[in-house]
């Protein structure tokens, strides 16, 4: 008896080890056992490839899933979880702040999609020759003062000229040459005879008609004469181009607004656009559309495109012309009056609204937007209301308060010409540069202080 009860103990011992020695040789092939250790081996490459990766962006990346999402509810990720235990939570600190850096660096880049939206450029054209120089750097500096979006420049200018400008251009305080950039180009006529071009009225102003075909990589382009100041930011015309229908391809306006008095209506002796034709000092333009269309005439009943139109057109009309390439304009609009957009007077506001009466509404209750000082009243004392405004910002120091130093001057010095015949209705001069002074202010300074905490 008690001999069978040791061999059943002994069996039992054997049996008992032969199960052990099972369970201990499939070990390994158990999954939750092996889940646990792939977990384990896992954490251990992670932490190595995080020691030596490169890439800090691109660690904050890797890691921040695995501690953002939630794990699956099994007990060998459990257990892996806690077998990776303190190199996990460095893991983790250095996740976080690895977020936080790449947190901060897509904030950085933020602004570079405001800049690249930024940087769509207003374009201005001007024409300058012979003594234009001060009275085109003033009119661009009128530009810079109140204009929110940025401004390319292309200058057209006479041999001896273009070095001025680029030096006179570059002595400008950064803040202001941040907003702009500039190219300055020779005087260059694409067809017919160029010093025939170059003397057809004022030096060089027939430049205007090739631009169209010389800027050939601009869409939308506003010129301007040298004479014109801008009294409200440049991006208030620029939106003109939104109202185009999908005829037109220029906006202008108006030579004068009473036909008993305007030169159009009483002296041309060829076509004009309208009842007093237009005046192109401030021409806002689609290039991209002039170069696409074909344009009606009276030489040939087929249309003809902008570059082949000029040079017969001015062959033509060149003994019944007076103002040059602006006539040569008003007949390529007559024949083509769909193709025109016409903007109020306050936009091209000269000496004949003022000088024979007021006879501008909308500067009247606006205010003058363009400034256009033609008749060389800059320069003399025929209209002081106008050379009030031209000599005061010209004068101005870019980095001194507009009120201060701009508005306040333009306003007192308005006393000495209220006896005059333009500066008898000084509001009209004052009340647009002071409301846009005003939004230019708000919009550069109010917008940018942030209220107290508690207000």
């Amino acid at each position: 008896m008690r001999i069978h009860c040791k061999v059943v103990v002994i069996a039992v011992c054997l049996g008992v080890f032969l199960l052990l020695y099972f369970l201990g040789g499939n070990a390994a092939d158990d999954p939750l056992l092996r889940e646990v250790a792939d977990e384990v081996e896992k954490g251990k490459k992670e932490e190595d490839n995080r020691k030596s990766s490169p890439s800090k962006p691109e660690l904050g990346r890797d890691v921040a899933p695995k501690f953002t999402g939630k794990a699956p509810a099994r007990v060998g990720v459990r257990l892996g979880e806690n077998l990776r235990g303190r190199k996990e939570a460095k893991a983790v600190n250095r996740g976080a702040s690895v977020n936080a850096k790449s947190r901060s660096q897509s904030n950085v880049g933020r602004p570079a999609i405001r800049r690249s939206r930024a940087e769509q450029f207003m374009h201005l054209a001007v024409v300058a020759c012979g003594n234009r120089l001060d009275e085109t750097l003033t009119m661009v500096k009128s530009a810079l003062l109140f204009s929110l979006k940025r401004i390319k420049f292309h200058i057209f200018a006479e041999d001896p000229l273009a070095p001025q400008f680029e030096e006179r251009l570059n002595q400008w305080p950064r803040s202001v040459s941040a907003r702009f950039q500039f190219t300055i180009y020779p005087i260059t006529f694409s067809v017919g005879n160029a010093d025939e071009w170059k003397k057809l009225f004022k030096p060089c102003a027939a430049q205007r008609l090739f631009l169209p075909v010389i800027l050939k990589d601009v869409d939308s382009l506003l010129y301007v004469d040298t004479d014109v100041l801008f009294l409200r930011p440049m991006d208030d015309i620029w939106r003109f181009l939104k109202s185009f229908n999908s005829t037109q391809l220029a906006a202008m306006a108006p030579e004068h607004e009473v036909p008993k008095i305007g030169w159009y209506s009483r002296f041309a002796r060829h076509p004009f656009y309208g009842v007093t034709g237009v005046n192109s000092g401030v021409m806002l333009m689609n290039l991209t559309r002039i170069r696409s269309t074909l344009f009606k005439n009276s030489m040939i009943p087929s249309g003809l495109t902008w570059e082949d139109l000029l040079h017969p057109l001015y062959q033509k009309y060149k003994n019944h012309i007076t103002w040059g390439d602006q006539d040569l304009l008003n007949i390529i609009f007559h024949y083509n009056p769909e193709s025109l957009f016409i903007f109020p007077c306050q936009w091209n506001y000269r000496p004949d609204h003022c000088m024979y009466g007021s006879n501008c509404k909308e500067a009247e209750e606006e205010g003058v937007s363009i400034l256009h000082g033609n008749r060389g009243v800059y320069h003399d004392d025929k209209q002081p209301a106008f050379k009030v405004v031209y000599d005061t910002i010209r004068d101005f120091p870019f980095e001194d308060n507009m009120f201060e130093s701009l508005f306040y001057p333009i306003q007192t010095k308005f006393l000495d010409t209220v006896n005059t015949l333009c500066g008898r209705v000084p509001q009209v001069f004052l009340k647009q540069i002071e409301k846009t002074m005003r939004k230019v202010f708000e919009d550069r300074v109010v917008k940018h202080v942030r209220p107290h905490k508690g207000t």
